[in-house]
């Protein structure tokens, strides 16, 4: 049994590969996104698959017998993270059994966390900026760091004293109290992540990403200035986004090779959130996002790494613009691009990957998903290069339509 996992575990791994490079695999690769989905269909709450980690363990190798996508996601990463949030106090986020319903799907809280004023503060000193301003406005249990000297000022002995008294004020000392306990939590957290991922090997599936990043427009866009507050500076202070996007673009190298070497996996996950066709023009793409995008992912593939942007909102205005990095290096998955006009112009490019609706797998029958991916597979995968995905994660999809993807993909052996 174990030899035969192990087979399985290289089948996989290989599937994926060769639908990276543009090789014709062995059948139609499928990964789907679990996200929420495991609590449903075993039957939990989401506040539960946020705070057990015996629960969620259980409901998530559940969901994979039954759905066994060819590569999986550690839910570890991104789902047990109801504790950690409640330590911080932190206030970026919604999430089941703190301020939403239990049964709800966390919620980001979008607000513009800096002020565009701020711009030259964040972009000389990055780091002393995050530390002593930016989290205690996230967390509220890191309020009283805003009290430090600047970070900057502790270069030696003289001036010691007065770069260490905050240190002993006693909102401070809770501060630096509730990093411990987070730090706690995380080392908690990275144990079941490890356990996960050592399992998911013995059964036979390969973990999906080694590493998350974002892009850097996307990085000020998203947690620091916000989207109404990116929208305007694009127009009110363009050469000050332009600038923050190239500042940041070193800090998200080094965080996504630092993050693939530590897991030993070479894919990147990157969401892409305000590249859209209906939030900039191509214009506004082609300056102020793709530069720094393109030398993210062309880095990464330098490195011997797999960038795998998550295309959210409709990209098929920016095909021809994306396509241009190193052919065979990338996975581009779509949720709402036209997979048509993506094949033709990204074919002998970028693996494709993408995109059977949410609102076909929540509303639709099991014939309808069946249709609907074979008239897609059809199109887009005979001859290689293609993924067959879900546009978003499986959270509201019946089980019995998620099935019959799984049973589409089987008659596409070779």
């Amino acid at each position: 049994m174990a030899e035969t996992k192990a087979l399985l575990y290289v089948a996989r791994e290989k599937r994926i590969t060769d639908a990276i490079q543009l090789r014709v695999p062995d059948r139609i690769p499928i990964i789907v996104r679990y996200g929420f989905f495991p609590a449903r269909y075993a039957g939990i709450t989401m506040q539960e698959f946020m705070y057990d980690a015996e629960k969620l363990w259980d409901a998530q190798w559940k969901t994979i017998a039954d759905f066994p996508s060819d590569m999986v996601q550690n839910p570890y990463t991104n789902r047990l993270l109801g504790p950690l949030l409640d330590t911080l106090d932190c206030k970026q986020v919604r999430w089941p059994g703190r301020n939403l319903d239990p049964n709800l799907s966390y919620q980001f809280v979008e607000e513009e966390y800096v002020k565009a004023e701020e711009y030259p503060a964040l972009l000389s000193d990055p780091s002393d900026f995050i530390v002593r301003r930016y989290w205690p406005r996230i967390f509220g249990a890191l309020e009283g760091l805003q009290n430090l000297a600047p970070l900057h000022d502790m270069l030696s002995y003289g001036s010691i004293v007065a770069d260490t008294l905050a240190f002993g004020l006693p909102e401070v000392v809770k501060a630096l109290d509730t990093l411990r306990k987070a730090s706690e939590e995380s080392k908690r957290v990275m144990g079941y992540n490890r356990k996960f991922t050592q399992k998911a090997r013995e059964e036979g599936f390969p973990i999906e990403v080694g590493a998350s990043v974002q892009a850097p427009f996307d990085t000020i866009g998203d947690f620091f200035r916000g989207t109404k507050g990116i929208m305007l500076d694009m127009y009110r202070r363009p050469e000050m986004v332009l600038k923050a996007c190239e500042t940041f673009l070193p800090f998200m190298i080094e965080k996504a090779i630092a993050g693939a070497r530590v897991s030993g996996n070479p894919r990147v996950f990157i969401p892409l959130h305000k590249g859209a066709d209906g939030f900039m023009s191509g214009e506004q793409f082609i300056r102020f996002y793709w530069p720094t995008l393109r030398e993210l992912m062309v880095a990464l593939i330098d490195k011997g790494l797999t960038p795998c942007p998550f295309i959210e909102g409709d990209y098929t205005s920016r095909l021809e613009i994306i396509k241009d990095i190193p052919a065979g290096k990338a996975m581009y998955t779509f949720e709402a691009t036209d997979l048509l006009q993506a094949k033709k112009i990204l074919g002998d490019r970028v693996c494709i990957r993408g995109n059977v609706p949410g609102s076909l797998l929540a509303t639709g029958t099991p014939d309808d998903i069946k249709r609907y991916c074979r008239e897609l597979i059809d199109a887009v995968g005979r001859d290689g290069g293609f993924i067959l995905d879900t546009a978003t994660s499986l959270d509201d999809a019946r089980p019995e339509n998620v099935h019959a993807m799984f049973d589409v993909v089987g008659a596409y052996s070779s």
